[in-house]
């Protein structure tokens, strides 16, 4: 499953989609070709279909339906790369119903009746055609207007001699009679249908399209949020199990040992309270020191779970906290609104501390800058920036914390951009939604 929390580098542009002649074109040619395509795909899966059902008290009909739907989907894919390479919008591919390597031979058979996705499909193939029918009449119908309303003019001497009483459109407007007001009110109409071919032209394209993307290729963006919530859920369990287990082992190898020692201190400084006092006094300021020790390194484990300054007076002040002790010089700007969700805050000071402490362990960098925003808009973005002027190099493969910081953001639906050539800068651009 592809992870799109994370990408080593920006995400490139969208092809430019194109315009003027070349876009009605395009449409024009997918308008058109709906019909055929769809014609063919009709008279296939309904035939197929027909016949299945028919021959469903016998089993080779399963055998037939099966068939039949796995031409749809085939017709379901063909439209999907017309949509995509005709028209330039999206159109993904769900993900289909696949049978198991260790299902049988007719387990395997039923497997595409069994896939709702492929029953779209064949719905498809069935409405297909009326969509493109009309996308098809529309198409042709203005291109002749507008070509035989521009070339009237030429071929109308071709035309044989009209009856009496027949009449050209002219006549009926009070303009007479003759074959000039007759070029005249078809140039007209020809140009008139030449103006709005565009937009006719790409109606009709979107009309079929349109139909086909809802039933094409909804469910795969329907799937994509599935997989990214689950990813997301799955990420956060990792990231709490990992800080979990950092917790435990930074505890055992820290404050426990040192509450060992100073536990033997006292003992030793009970011991030597009768005997010798002095050495007795000693132990006790080495037991002191331990305890200090002990206590300042308690605060800092506490900080990693939850900043005693982010929970007291929020994320501005322990961000300037923060980038105080930076060993770093950091120029910042920190511009959020005083009250934020307390998980994208914790996100957003993480992101930070995990970002300067590769700066100082990793980059060699001289400097290196800090921005934090928020958009103004209801349920935007918290957008983190930092910046150094390092060697670079880094990759998440490599670790320095950025796998932890991956999962960190797609538990809260963040996203990730790290751009480090090598020789540097290195630019981490994360945001968070609020």
């Amino acid at each position: 499953m592809t992870d799109p929390s994370m990408t080593t580098t920006y995400p490139l542009p969208m092809a430019r989609q194109p315009h003027g002649v070349r876009r009605v074109l395009l449409d024009t040619g997918y308008s058109v070709s709906a019909f055929p395509v769809a014609l063919a795909a009709f008279v296939l899966v309904v035939v197929d279909l027909a016949l299945g059902i028919g021959l469903s008290v016998l089993i080779g009909g399963v055998l037939v339906l099966s068939l039949g739907v796995l031409i749809a989907r085939g017709v379901a894919r063909l439209e999907r790369i017309r949509i995509q390479a005709m028209l330039g919008r999206e159109a993904t591919t769900p993900a289909y119903l696949r049978a198991r390597p260790d299902d049988g031979f007719w387990r395997r058979q039923l497997t595409p009746l069994r896939d709702p996705q492929s029953w779209l499909d064949v719905v498809w193939s069935l409405v297909g055609l009326v969509t493109g029918t009309i996308a098809f009449a529309l198409t042709v119908a203005w291109w002749a207007a507008a070509g035989a309303g521009l070339t009237y003019w030429f071929w109308l001497r071709f035309l044989p001699e009209r009856e009496p009483g027949d009449h050209e459109l002219a006549y009926y407007l009070g303009l007479g009679d003759s074959d000039t007001a007759a070029s005249l009110v078809q140039l007209a109409l020809g140009i008139v249908a030449l103006v709005t071919l565009p937009w006719v032209v790409r109606f009709a394209a979107l009309l079929h399209s349109s139909l086909a993307t809802v039933l094409l290729s909804s469910r795969a963006e329907l799937q994509q949020e599935v997989a990214r919530v689950e990813g997301g859920r799955d990420a956060a369990r990792m990231a709490e199990a990992e800080s979990l287990r950092r917790l435990e082992r930074d505890i055992h190898d820290g404050p426990q040992q040192r509450l060992v020692r100073l536990t033997m201190d006292l003992g030793r400084a009970k011991r030597q309270m009768d005997q010798d006092p002095e050495r007795a006094a000693s132990t006790i300021d080495e037991a002191l020191s331990q305890a200090r020790e002990t206590v300042a390194e308690l605060r800092s484990l506490s900080r990693g779970i939850a900043p005693p300054l982010l929970v007291d007076r929020g994320l501005a002040a322990a961000l300037e906290e923060m980038l105080a002790q930076s060993v770093v010089p950091v120029e910042s700007r920190i511009d959020v609104p005083p009250q934020l969700p307390p998980h994208v805050e914790t996100a957003v000071y993480f992101v930070v501390a995990e970002a300067l402490t590769n700066v100082a362990k990793h980059s060699g960098a001289a400097s290196a800058s800090v921005s934090v925003t928020a958009d103004g808009t209801q349920g935007g973005w918290v957008e983190v920036r930092v910046e150094d002027d390092g060697v670079g190099g880094a990759h998440p493969a490599k670790g320095l914390g950025l796998a932890g910081l991956r999962q960190r953001l797609t538990a809260v639906d963040g996203t990730l951009e790290v751009s480090s050539p090598e020789g540097g800068p290195t630019v981490l651009l994360a945001r968070i939604p609020r």
